[in-house]
């Protein structure tokens, strides 16, 4: 009988998909081979994989652009990816594209994001042999890190579109290959991406009083709109409008994609590298560039670790990038700060 449920749903997707659509039944596979659940289809078990994992739960407490925010309205990682999600499913959905796809990978995406945001992955890129890059490292955490080193096992087409679901401040349509995931789902994933962050993030400093709405890029907002929910909506209207004519090619319109791009480049002059938040920046860069170094000079301090063997310095950037920021602030302070002495 349960087998039966799966069948008729994998029926229903040949169906109503576009040809252009992964369909459940034509993923690659997993790592390693298993048997499927009997009523689930393939990307909806990576889901919900994704969804109970630690790393997932860890979220909530990582921060999106403001340091251990106060105020109870401000983006976190965990939030940021449900609006990731969010965007993505609209967009398959309106497109008869895989809206499950869609999801594990979105969800899945940030999993190896570092505590206090793009400071800890520039610090971890700095000291880490090697280097160090987010996308690389959720790859990581789901492939190896999870479960005890036993990793999620996911499928092929979701863990390339975690793996190339960003390029930093590269296009949102890159024309090199190997940039771009293999499947329309994957490329919907860094797009949603971007509609996310660039309005939430305009949303967030606007309530943290570190820019102004006359502030605004003009030309932006005459084709996005006025508010938050009004940019999205244009943003994504767009990206199905432009592309349902045209698949297997995603597409923006060059208007709306020029003022959206404003937008991002307004956010890196204005809020990222604004002195008010940059201040609060370095400080965590200390903080983890700090930690790092005693880790690496006391390893038998880490945690035990069943993942594969690997060097001293490979253990202590899996262990702080899975840190969240109070984590990583309460270590430190433990490590470093002279604690009170108690006397009775």
């Amino acid at each position: 009988m349960p087998m039966d449920i799966r069948r008729r749903l994998e029926e229903q997707e040949k169906r109503n998909f576009s040809p252009f659509a992964v369909l459940s039944t034509s993923s690659q596979g997993r790592l390693r081979p298993e048997s499927e659940c009997g009523v689930r289809l393939i990307f909806q078990h990576d889901r919900d994989r994704i969804i109970h994992s630690k790393s997932f739960r860890r979220l909530k407490h990582k921060t999106q652009v403001f340091l251990a925010p106060s105020g109870d309205h401000y983006r976190t990682r965990l939030t940021h990816t449900l609006e990731v999600s969010q965007i993505a499913r609209t967009i398959a959905r309106a497109l008869r594209l895989n809206e499950d796809l869609c999801e594990a990978i979105a969800l899945g995406h940030d999993l190896g994001h570092t505590p206090f945001g793009h400071a800890g992955e520039e610090i971890l890129n700095e000291i880490h042999p090697g280097g160090f890059k987010h996308a690389e490292q959720s790859l990581r955490v789901v492939d190896v890190l999870e479960k005890d080193g036993r990793g999620l096992n996911l499928t092929w087409e979701v863990r390339d579109g975690i793996l190339k679901h960003t390029k930093g401040g590269g296009d949102l349509f890159p024309q090199n290959r190997e940039e771009k995931a293999l499947s329309l789902e994957g490329q919907i994933v860094r797009i949603a991406d971007r509609i996310a962050y660039v309005n939430h993030d305009i949303d967030d400093a606007l309530r943290g009083n570190v820019i102004v709405i006359s502030e605004l890029p003009e030309e932006s907002i005459k084709v996005l709109g006025t508010t938050h929910a009004k940019r999205i909506n244009t943003m994504v209207c767009d990206i199905i409008f432009q592309s349902s004519e045209n698949l297997p090619e995603l597409k923006m319109s060059r208007t709306v994609l020029s003022a959206t791009d404003k937008l991002r480049d307004f956010l890196y002059e204005r809020v990222y590298f604004n002195p008010a938040t940059h201040t609060e920046f370095v400080k965590a860069k200390k903080i983890l560039s700090e930690l790092y170094q005693y880790f690496l000079e006391h390893s038998e301090n880490l945690p035990d670790t069943k993942a594969e063997n690997v060097t001293d310095a490979r253990r202590v950037c899996d262990f702080i990038a899975g840190m969240t920021d109070r984590y990583a602030i309460e270590t430190y302070e433990r490590l470093f700060i002279p604690q009170p002495w108690l006397v009775m």
